[in-house]
Formats: structure tokens, sequence, C-alpha cells
């Protein structure tokens, strides 16, 4: 090739890659973490509710089966198991200062009609300041009462 010089063009460098648009990775990445978070606590929700309830009915039942409570005590027993699993299937804020017919209406309404505010349940609010304790058989319907309303719990909120 002798001496001739070849007129050459010096290498180009390819520009540099942007921030924008992202590589389709991010785009999954930014679609899938919030999906997982929600569905995290989504879980926890639920696996707290139905190990709530689940306790709350085993509870229930040495209730009912406890000889040696009176039925004061029985009602001091419901009255409680109530409350802490309202507070655990329900904000705090909401149910925890209710009482009176504020409390009877929020167990209302989960169930239907309106057993707490005008049948056996008003016994939750005002058997406790009562000189007679309830008799068996208001007991009875009140235990009853009390696991049609977590039975309506484990089902939701109508």
């Amino acid at each position: 090739m002798g001496g001739q010089q070849l007129e050459l063009r010096d290498i180009h460098l390819p520009d540099d890659i942007g921030w924008w648009p992202p590589a389709i990775g991010w785009w999954i990445l930014a679609v899938l973490i919030p999906l997982c978070c929600f569905f995290i606590f989504w879980l926890y929700q639920r696996i707290t509710r139905k190990t709530a309830l689940k306790t709350a009915k085993k509870h229930l039942q040495g209730i009912k089966q406890d000889k040696a409570l009176d039925n004061i005590d029985i009602l001091i027993a419901l009255s409680a198991l109530l409350r802490r699993v309202a507070m655990s299937v329900s904000p705090r804020d909401q149910t925890a200062s209710l009482a009176g017919k504020a409390w009877l209406d929020y167990l209302d309404n989960t169930v239907l009609g309106s057993p707490f505010t005008q049948s056996t349940g008003t016994l939750l609010a005002t058997a406790h300041y009562q000189k007679t304790a309830p008799s068996d058989a208001e007991i009875s319907q009140l235990i009853q009462l009390c696991e049609d309303w977590l039975k309506a719990q484990k089902e939701g909120k109508k």
C-alpha cells in the first residue's frame, strides 16, 4: 500500500444512557412493590382478625362451661370479651371509648335487627347497675347473642 495515507475518522462513542425512560425492570418494581406491601398488610389484618375471633370463640366456650361463675360474673366476662374482640377487629379509637347506648349501637351494626339495643343485649349496658342478677334464661340468650355476633364478625360487616 505504499506510503499513501488513508483518511480514517476517529472512533465515535455512543451517547450516554439517560435516566428517562427507565428500563422495564424498574417499571415492574414500581408496580410490584406497592402491590406486595398492600398484600402483606391485607394478609396481616386477615390473620389477626381470624386469630382474634378464633380465640374469642374458645373463651366464650370456656365461659359457658365454667360452673363456678354466677350470672353477674358471666355477664362481666361476656362484656369484656365483646369489648376485646371489637377492639381487635375494628380501629381502637372507634371502639375503646364506646359505652351505654353507643356501645350497643356499635354491636348492632353487624347483626340483623337490633338485638343489643332492643332485646337481651341491653343487659350488657344495664345489668351491672341493677340490684338483682339476670336470670339463667337471660344469660343463655345473651350467650347465644354473643355467639351470633362473633359469627357475624367472621363474615364481615353488613
